[in-house]
């Protein structure tokens, strides 16, 4: 499934997202910043990419994700763990990005800071109801299951 995404620079130091080889899920995000920018240990900084896009239809949505050499090599990964950009969105796209780790990280000029990744939403209606249908399941949750 291709889709086309319309990408507008709002700066002339922006890079146009790119995925890395043809079987890439997602497309490099670059910082669109003009000097370095130091990461502290659990410190959360938002990074601009210099871009706005506009998504083919309203059943698509980007999601930002870490990338994961930037998240187990030094620790940085995005703030919120998952960006969403809607399809109605038109301003720039930036990146929210922490160091969990504990040493501070610099991010560069044009540096791959996240990946972005198109899919599919449901857009669903929301109906209010007094009961819901049983499963075997129940309201069990969080580690209801068992660990193994």
């Amino acid at each position: 499934m291709e889709s086309i995404v319309k990408v507008k620079k709002l700066r002339e130091n922006a890079i146009v997202p790119k995925r890395a080889t043809a079987g890439s899920a997602g497309a490099d995000l670059y910082a669109c910043i003009d000097e370095p920018v130091v990461l502290a240990p659990g410190k959360l900084v938002k990074i601009p990419t210099g871009i706005a896009i506009e998504l083919a239809d309203s059943g698509l949505a980007a999601f930002l994700f870490a990338r994961s050499g930037l998240g187990v090599k030094h620790g940085i990964t995005l703030a919120n763990s998952v960006g969403v950009v809607d399809s109605d969105y038109r301003g720039e796209v930036c990146v929210g990005l922490c160091n969990v780790s504990d040493e501070p990280y610099t991010i560069e000029p044009g540096e791959r800071v996240a990946q972005m990744v198109i899919m599919p939403v449901a857009c669903a209606e929301f109906m209010e109801v007094s009961e819901l249908g049983d499963t075997e399941r129940g309201a069990g949750g969080f580690g209801s299951s068992g660990r193994r």
